[in-house]
């Protein structure tokens, strides 16, 4: 088939270029009809596909398809083919299903107009949020239909001595002491069915099922965050000429974002302008030692205030401990309001050494503002990580001595921090960005309006996180609470950033940002827990007088006795063999971990071919630039010596005989 039959035909005689206007109108029009017929003739794709090649306006080439379904329709109405009717009626249903798809997605226009309006750098939070609520609903589906179902249906612990009023919300304690929201609320009792259900193993596999597919899911979403914007990007990607053609964010359709991401691009400019000529600038050896020295004055001071915070965190534990422990009235409202000092202190850390933090950063002067961000996420990461490690020190080896039902105390401890970190959210929320904007744009307009943190508002997501796994096995119900948290930051962040802030200026890259972002989520935060977690199942004992495991050595041995159990059933030897020779078995986790690096280093070994084929491309381009500017320059200096050879032969066969009537007079007066 012709590419375009309403063009002139090679065959066309030049005299045709002198026809008038009607009939090369006529003689268009009937290469249309042409063209219409042959697409006609075709079949549902191929015509689809030669309509898209035409080289015609979507206008034109809609009109074309038009007439050519007509056309064939009319040729042949009652013998179409049923193969592509179905087809089509398959195609058609598919884009309506996945147009309600989209629509029963949570929050799918609503973050499709914050990308718009704000970029994808203020973007990547609220995806981060909304990946975070997934896991905390899956975790509150599994617990609830595995291990509180059972336990309401079979034997409700509703034992509670005192009423409900109120200030249960805040402590944990009281009406909610003996209920399903915490360890102490569950029995390891069997319930009588067919077949009977184990409640010690219902608890134990679920927990441990939980955790096991939240860290494949997250070692998945790292390795391919890591490699999409990591490994992909091992060339000269933060270059001006990058930045300039291929950074542009095309999702953003406001105009005030518009200026700002043109803000932004500029500011990103020159600071790569300024880190190429930090790269090129030498400092003299006085220089170093002081810029060293200030650097690590400022880590001391950093270090210092999280060690310091952390010591005052856990003497105060022990003090209220002691305090608890010699307390045993629940009708005292006075000792049950005292349990929220040690979260309301741990938050108001969390919320005034950052701030230090950003003083000792404006101290060292960082002239880059990457290395910036990535100093102030680590050592904000040091502090959060520091105080939960010193409280899980603290709940792990004071607590198990001092109290009845540990397991239960230490769930109201972690709701009770969740909580708190929950109302101080809302309040840095309110005082942070509300009231900032209002004096930046009242009282002193040379604050102006605040940017959005995402680093700091995306700590805090994986700080409130590591609590909501942390107290996992201590309250199951726990992941209601952080599905509530969530979701309501969700519309207040949403309503704040519409109303108070604006884009930052200094963002990085948001991908590779997001990247670190599940990095840290994985470690030290899950990997934290998932030690936590391991160490009381396989070293601590349970408390004797509550919980699914009371009696036991340890929480693992439930699984212990279920192995002999297994054993003494028929046909099923073959569970307590593989339990027993490879679970059990120090060489199988030797193999395991032996083949997990083997594999690893391949893949490591695959990664950097790909990045030396990416480099050795890149330079092959760079080849292929210079080859074809030496062509260029040869070509025109060949150029220019022929038009010089040309000039000069014109010059020289231009100089004609001219007859001269008088050349008798020329001729010497001698002759």
């Amino acid at each position: 088939m012709r590419r375009m039959s309403v063009f002139p035909q090679p065959g066309t005689s030049l005299g045709n270029l002198g026809l008038t206007a009607n009939e090369l109108q006529q003689e268009a029009e009937n290469n249309t009809s042409e063209l219409v017929s042959e697409l006609a003739n075709l079949s549902d794709r191929a015509r689809i596909q030669a309509i898209r090649s035409l080289p015609m306006s979507y206008d034109e080439r809609r009109r074309i398809r038009s007439r050519a379904i007509s056309v064939k329709t009319s040729k042949n109405i009652f013998n179409i083919d049923c193969s592509q009717q179905v087809s089509r009626s398959f195609r058609r249903f598919g884009a309506s299903v996945a147009s309600a798809r989209q629509g029963l997605v949570v929050w799918h226009g609503t973050l499709k107009e914050i990308g718009g309006r704000f970029g994808t750098s203020v973007l990547s939070y609220f995806l981060f949020l909304k990946w975070l609520l997934k896991f905390n609903v899956f975790s509150l589906i599994i617990n609830f239909c595995f291990i509180t179902i059972p336990q309401i249906a079979h034997a409700p612990n509703i034992s509670s001595v005192t009423g409900f009023r109120g200030l249960e919300l805040l402590t944990g304690v009281g009406y909610f002491n003996q209920t399903v929201l915490f360890y102490g609320g569950y029995n390891g009792e069997v319930i009588v069915s067919k077949p009977p259900y184990n409640m010690q193993l219902a608890y134990f596999f679920t927990i441990a099922a939980y955790l096991v597919l939240c860290g494949v899911s997250l070692i998945y979403s790292m390795s391919r965050s890591f490699q999409k914007n990591f490994v992909l990007e091992a060339g000269p990607v933060s270059g001006g000429a990058w930045r300039l053609l291929c950074s542009w964010d095309f999702s953003v359709f406001n105009e005030k974002a518009i200026q700002n991401n043109k803000n932004n691009l500029c500011i990103q400019l020159k600071e790569s302008l300024s880190e190429r000529l930090q790269m090129k600038h030498t400092m003299s050896v006085s220089e170093q030692m002081k810029y060293l020295s200030l650097h690590l004055l400022a880590w001391l001071l950093s270090l210092g205030l999280a060690v310091g915070s952390c010591a005052g965190i856990y003497f105060l534990g022990i003090d209220q401990l002691d305090s608890s422990s010699l307390n045993h009235n629940p009708n005292d409202l006075t000792a049950e309001a005292s349990t929220l000092l040690l979260p309301v202190v741990v938050s108001l850390i969390n919320l005034i050494v950052p701030l230090l933090f950003s003083f000792i950063s404006i101290m060292e002067r960082y002239s880059n503002p990457r290395a910036k961000i990535y100093i102030s996420i680590t050592r904000n990461v040091v502090l959060k990580m520091s105080i939960l490690g010193i409280l899980c020190y603290y709940w792990l080896n004071s607590v198990p001595t001092k109290m009845a039902c540990w397991e239960s105390f230490v769930g109201q401890s972690v709701y009770r921090l969740l909580i708190i970190d929950f109302i101080f959210c809302l309040l840095g929320t309110f005082f942070g960005e509300f009231l900032r904007n209002v004096i930046g744009t009242t009282c002193i307009p040379s604050l102006g309006v605040p940017e959005f943190d995402i680093a700091r508002n995306v700590l805090d997501l994986i700080y409130a996180q590591t609590l909501a796994w942390i107290g996992i096995y201590f309250s199951p119900l726990l992941p209601v609470m952080q599905v509530i948290k969530l979701y309501i930051i969700f519309y207040v962040k949403r309503f704040s950033l519409s109303m108070n802030c604006q884009p930052p200026k200094h963002t990085g890259r948001a991908a590779q940002m997001q990247t670190v972002f599940i990095a840290l989520l994985f470690f030290p935060s899950f990997v934290g827990t998932l030690s936590m977690v391991a160490y009381t199942v396989w070293s601590l004992k349970p408390s004797n007088y509550c919980g699914p495991f009371q009696g036991l050595e340890t929480p693992f041995h439930t699984v212990l006795s279920w192995t002999v159990y297994i054993e003494t059933l028929p046909g099923t030897y073959w569970v307590w063999w593989i339990f027993e020779n490879v679970l059990r078995n120090e060489l199988f986790y030797y193999l395991v971990t032996l083949i997990v690096l083997v594999i690893t280093y391949f893949l490591w070994q695959i990664t950097r071919g790909l990045k030396d084929l990416i480099r050795t491309l890149r330079q092959q381009i760079v080849n292929e630039g210079k080859d074809k500017a030496f062509l260029l320059n040869k070509l025109q200096n060949t150029q220019k010596q022929r038009m010089q050879m040309a000039s000069f032969r014109y010059q020289e066969f231009d100089q004609t005989l001219h007859f001269n009537p008088n050349w008798m007079n020329t001729l010497p007066l001698d002759m």
